[in-house]
């Protein structure tokens, strides 16, 4: 898979990027606003794992959190950057973006299996995320656990609250 991607850190001349592709990943009711999205990409750049498509230069996908020492997801974390505690131990699984024309190809899963490598090495103890539950078995052959339905209400939707040990 690194021979097709480049996966790093996003960088700044790529908010536009990361907007536009949340946007088509995700409903609007789902989709996190462009001026959420840049201030976490300027609070918390090496929390975004990009996936660059190697031939075009273009990003393909990316993961995004915040890390904190909560362990209880709550929808503030979509909206407040502040929340970013960089010796935090968990981080909060923001959204998992990859374009339609790269979907089928396991990069979703690369991605995933990057973050938590990197997290890792960083001394982070956990991973957690919601996820729709038309998702939940995505995420646990990932190797997350279903903690059951979430304390969130984000976008109007029901979700589950996911989270793997690292």
């Amino acid at each position: 898979m690194t021979d097709k991607f480049e996966f790093r850190n996003i960088r700044a001349d790529e908010a536009d990027q990361a907007v536009t592709i949340e946007q088509i990943c995700f409903p609007p009711n789902e989709a996190c606003s462009e001026k959420n999205m840049k201030e976490r990409i300027a609070r918390a750049p090496e929390l975004f794992l990009v996936a660059v498509d190697r031939k075009n230069g273009r990003i393909a996908g990316f993961l995004n959190g915040l890390a904190t020492k909560e362990k209880i997801f709550r929808d503030e974390f979509f909206t407040d950057a502040s929340l970013y505690d960089p010796a935090g131990k968990s981080v909060m699984l923001l959204g998992l973006d990859v374009l339609p024309e790269y979907r089928g190809q396991g990069l979703a899963r690369e991605i995933v299996n990057q973050y938590r490598v990197r997290e890792r090495e960083k001394g982070r103890k956990s991973l957690i995320l919601t996820c729709l539950d038309s998702k939940v078995q995505m995420y646990e052959k990932f190797g997350f656990h279903d903690d059951g339905i979430a304390n969130s209400t984000w976008g109007g939707e029901e979700w589950h609250q996911m989270s793997c040990e690292i």
